[in-house]
């Protein structure tokens, strides 16, 4: 049994490890040599949830009816409450602290910058955690690079997908927590991506 469990452990951690991908879909990093700072903004107008590519809409009434359901109204007001708090600021947060240890340049929320990073959520899954057994949560983004004063000049693109979210050996209970890992993840990986192309 115990060698069965670290089996399933092993293959997923082997599944979150291999499926984050980055790809250059256009422009390149030219722009971003000699800035020192970046500005960062998230938008999730377009996110989507689970393999049913859920709106986010309705990714919060199923979550909703679901801990109703099973821990009552009160817990369920209350991962609201946290879903939007984490919507607005942990994510970002992590994604900036992520980025910030990762590359000479400094991301922030206020940056006076030249460029800017937005960070399209396009596909969120949220992973679980039961005891030992565990699946990480999955986020996929589009990362566009603008410049702050017309941001219709997209400079550069990058698709990241299935950046894992997990955070620990152990595993992440909460489920936005889980997401906010994704995030990080996909912030050091572009951030030692954009150190490769940028000297």
């Amino acid at each position: 049994m115990k060698l069965k469990l670290l089996f399933v452990v092993i293959v997923i951690f082997a599944t979150a490890a291999f499926g984050q991908k980055m790809k250059v879909e256009s422009g390149n990093f030219s722009f971003l040599n000699g800035q020192s700072e970046l500005k960062v903004e998230f938008n999730f107008d377009k996110a989507t949830f689970y393999n049913e590519k859920m709106s986010e809409e309705e990714y919060i009434d199923k979550r909703i009816q679901d801990i109703t359901a099973d821990k009552g109204k009160a817990e369920a007001d209350k991962w609201s409450n946290d879903w939007n708090y984490s919507k607005e600021n942990t994510f970002i947060d992590k994604f900036i602290s992520s980025f910030n240890k990762n590359i000479d340049i400094k991301a922030s929320k206020e940056a006076d910058s030249k460029y800017t990073l937005i960070v399209e959520t396009t596909w969120i899954y949220p992973g679980w955690f039961v005891g030992v057994m565990k699946q990480p949560a999955k986020v996929s983004t589009s990362l566009r690079f603008v410049e702050t004063a017309n941001p219709g000049n997209v400079l550069l693109v990058i698709e990241s997908q299935n950046a894992p979210g997990d955070g620990n050996l152990v595993g992440v209970a909460n489920n936005n927590d889980r997401i906010a890992e994704g995030y990080a993840k996909t912030a050091k990986t572009l951030a030692k991506l954009i150190s490769k192309k940028v000297k």
